[in-house]
C-alpha cells in the first residue's frame, strides 16, 4: 500500500489537472458538453486512479490503475491537439500543457516499472 499524498505522480498531476481546468474554461460555452467536459474527466482521472491504486492490497492491482493512468493522459494529449486545432488554445499553452504531460507520462512509466509485482 502507497500513501497517493507523498507520490510525487499524485502531486503533479493534481496540479496538472488544475492546469487544464483553467485553460478548458476559455473554451466557448457550446464546449462546456463537449471538449471542455472530456479533457476534464481525463484530467482529473490521472490523480484520482493513482490514488484509488494506491489503495489497492497488491502491487500488480496498483499497477493496472496506472495503465488507466496513462491511457487518461494519452487522451488527454488528442484532445489538446484537438483543442489547438480549433483554435481554442494557443501553441504556447499547447506546448507547455504536452511538456507537462510528457513529464507525468515519464514518471508514471518509471514508477509503474519499479513496482514489485
Amino acid at each position: 500500500m502507497h500513501r497517493f499524498k507523498e507520490l510525487e505522480i499524485w502531486k503533479r498531476s493534481r496540479l496538472f489537472c488544475s492546469e487544464i481546468y483553467l485553460i478548458s474554461s476559455k473554451f466557448p460555452e457550446s464546449e462546456k458538453f463537449g471538449l471542455t467536459n472530456q479533457l476534464r474527466r481525463a484530467s482529473v482521472s490521472i490523480p484520482s486512479n493513482i490514488a484509488e491504486g494506491s489503495s489497492r492490497a497488491s502491487n500488480k492491482d496498483f499497477s493496472r490503475f496506472l495503465e488507466i493512468t496513462l491511457g487518461s493522459a494519452y487522451e488527454i494529449e488528442t484532445q489538446l491537439m484537438i483543442a489547438y486545432d480549433l483554435k481554442f488554445i494557443s501553441k504556447e499553452e499547447l506546448d507547455k500543457c504536452l511538456s507537462e504531460l510528457e513529464e507525468i507520462i515519464k514518471m508514471i512509466s518509471k514508477f509503474k516499472s519499479n513496482l514489485k509485482i
